[in-house]
C-alpha cells in the first residue's frame, strides 16, 4: 500500500513545472511574435506543460475520487496546446487563428486546474465561492483571445488576403 509521503516528491516536480509553465506561457504570451522569445518559450511551456501532465495524471490516478477533474484539466489544457503548436508548427490553413485560440485555451485550462486545486488556500480567492474557481480564468481569459483575434496583424493579413482572392475572383 502506498504512503502518503509517496507522492510527495512527485507533488514537488509538478508544483515546479506548473510555475515554470505559468512563468514561460505568459512571458511567451507578451513577448513580440515571431521566431526568438515567443516561440522558444512558447516551446518551453509546451514541454512544461507536458511534465505537469504527466506528473498530475499519476498523482490523480493516486486518489481519482479527489482529482479525476485535474486530470480532465490537464489533458485538455495540453490538448489545446498541442493543436496550438501544431497549427503554427504545420502552418495548417488558418494557423495563426488555430495557434492563438489552442494555446490561450491550454493556458486558461491550466489556470483553472491551479485555483480548482489551489484558491482556497490563496489570499484573495479563499473569499470567492468555490464556483468562481472554475469560471473565472475562462471569464477573463476568453475576451482577450477574441480581442487578440481581432487585433493580431498576421490573422487581419490572411483575412485581408483571403478577401483580396474573393473579390479578384468575382472581378473575373
Amino acid at each position: 500500500m502506498m504512503t502518503k509521503r509517496a507522492g510527495v516528491p512527485l507533488a514537488q516536480s509538478s508544483s515546479s513545472l506548473r510555475l515554470a509553465a505559468l512563468i514561460t506561457g505568459a512571458v511567451a504570451m507578451l513577448s513580440k511574435k515571431g521566431r526568438g522569445w515567443h516561440s522558444s518559450l512558447g516551446a518551453l511551456y509546451f514541454w512544461c506543460l507536458f511534465g505537469v501532465v504527466v506528473t498530475m495524471s499519476i498523482l490523480s490516478f493516486m486518489r481519482w475520487a479527489q482529482n479525476y477533474h485535474l486530470f480532465i484539466l490537464g489533458v485538455l489544457s495540453f490538448l489545446s496546446a498541442y493543436i496550438g503548436r501544431s497549427a503554427a508548427r504545420r502552418h495548417w490553413h488558418q494557423w495563426p487563428r488555430l495557434h492563438l485560440t489552442g494555446m490561450g485555451a491550454s493556458f486558461i485550462f491550466m489556470l483553472t486546474a491551479f485555483y480548482v486545486d489551489n484558491g482556497k488556500n490563496l489570499p484573495l480567492w479563499r473569499k470567492l465561492p468555490e464556483i468562481a474557481f472554475w469560471f473565472l480564468p475562462g471569464v477573463i481569459g476568453v475576451p482577450l483571445i477574441v480581442y487578440a483575434l481581432f487585433r493580431n496583424p498576421l490573422v487581419l493579413f490572411i483575412d485581408r488576403s483571403k478577401a483580396d482572392i474573393v473579390r479578384s475572383g468575382d472581378s473575373e
